[in-house]
């Protein structure tokens, strides 16, 4: 059976000329247009839609052939030129086509400053987060009920579709945004537009989000608040994430199996004779740290406390290693007598034997400190100067004066 819905819209037969049925359309449209008949938006919509096909001989011919099935399907299973076919079947409550889901909107992103302390104890903090949200006056419309119509520029597309001839019987088409109703696709007059948003169907609300921040949580880890984000209508909202951002602590580094490295400087005496000290952890706990005589440290030297580290994420019972790595202090020049000296000898392990060579080609050298900013900026060009009859030699690549 052929498909007469959109005649029986404008109130034609199947067989009507081109001037009834524009006729008849604009009759209708003047008696169903929203500003004379604000109640009657979505009869306008079908109204516009009906013509927007039967108006177009190759669009009114595929109709006539499929109905509005084939419509959606572009004819014999080619695809629609436009989202246009899809309206059609939301309006008349035909479904089906095109399965479509729920636009969803943008997440919303905010960093979070976190200390080492944080992430080791735990810590909720309050975020206040400004957002959009429906409107409650008009339930997200933008106005009073059939106040929003589809824009006639672009006839509810949000898009305006242009020609431009750029070689002999060549065309291109273009898109661009409408710029009468700015991509919405519809229109509402100052007048009716909803006293509380203005038409822009969200209103801006501040809310309170309590963020907690676990045990064991590491840098640029995320906490997600799902459907925290801006509403729109028709839009499912996005989430609201928040991305720890942790500073840098004077003492402790962690490491990415939360064991905690501190480094420690200890004088020579420490290193070869023991030491104790006092190291203030995350928690505010004292720990005393002490090593024996005897056993002696090295520069370099890593040392660990078991199950002093960051306590593991979800598992915050159980926790990483604390390391200590360590540097040596050496006494200054000159720090001991003669005699003292002599009695260092003693008590260090013997210096190893020294055999001097004998011959013409053995030269005695003192050794220097070495201090980079005396090298010559010249790298390695030397000038060599000499007796007034003698030539000035530089270095490769530059000729020798000649007399």
């Amino acid at each position: 059976m052929a498909d007469s819905k959109l005649y029986e819209i404008l109130g034609v037969s199947r067989t009507a000329s081109d001037s009834e049925i524009k006729r008849n359309y604009h009759k209708l449209a003047k008696e169903y247009h929203p500003d004379k008949n604000p109640a009657a938006g979505d009869r306008f919509k079908e109204i516009s839609y009906a013509y927007e096909i039967l108006s177009d001989p190759k669009k009114r011919q595929t109709y006539d052939k499929y109905g509005l099935k084939g419509l959606q399907e572009g004819g014999q299973g080619g695809c629609p030129p436009d989202d246009l076919f899809g309206k059609f079947f939301d309006i008349f409550g035909m479904g089906g086509g095109r399965p479509r889901g729920r636009a969803r909107g943008e997440d919303t992103i905010h960093r979070l400053d976190v200390s080492l302390e944080d992430l080791y104890l735990g810590k909720t903090t309050k975020l206040q987060l400004s957002k959009n949200v429906i409107c409650s006056h008009c339930n997200g419309v933008g106005g009073k009920l059939g106040a929003v119509v589809p824009c006639r520029d672009c006839q509810g597309r949000g898009i305006k579709i242009t020609y431009q001839r750029f070689g002999p019987n060549m065309t291109r088409q273009l898109q661009s945004q409408c710029m009468t109703c700015q991509g919405l696709g519809e229109t509402i007059s100052e007048k009716d537009k909803c006293t509380k948003c203005k038409g822009k169907k969200v209103v801006n609300e501040t809310k309170i989000l309590e963020v907690h921040v676990e045990k064991g949580m590491a840098e640029f880890q995320r906490i997600y608040f799902r459907g925290e984000g801006d509403q729109l209508p028709n839009t499912e909202p996005g989430d609201v994430i928040i991305v720890l951002d942790v500073k840098e602590h004077e003492v402790f580094q962690r490491s990415p199996n939360d064991d905690l490295l501190i480094k420690k400087e200890i004088t020579l005496t420490e290193a070869l004779c023991g030491f104790q000290f006092v190291l203030k952890h995350l928690d505010g706990r004292d720990l005393l740290i002490k090593h024996g005589p005897g056993e002696i440290i090295r520069p370099g030297d890593l040392k660990g406390v078991r199950g002093e580290g960051m306590p593991h994420y979800k598992n915050p019972f159980e926790k990483g290693n604390l390391y200590v790595k360590f540097d040596i202090k050496f006494p200054d020049n000159n720090f001991a007598t003669e005699e003292q000296m002599l009695q260092i000898q003693s008590i260090l392990p013997p210096r190893p034997d020294f055999v001097m060579p004998t011959g013409e080609d053995v030269e005695e050298v003192n050794l220097m400190d070495y201090v980079p900013n005396e090298r010559s900026s010249r790298g390695r060009q030397e000038v060599y100067a000499g007796d007034e009859d003698e030539h000035m030699h530089e270095g490769p690549g530059v000729e020798c004066a000649h007399q």
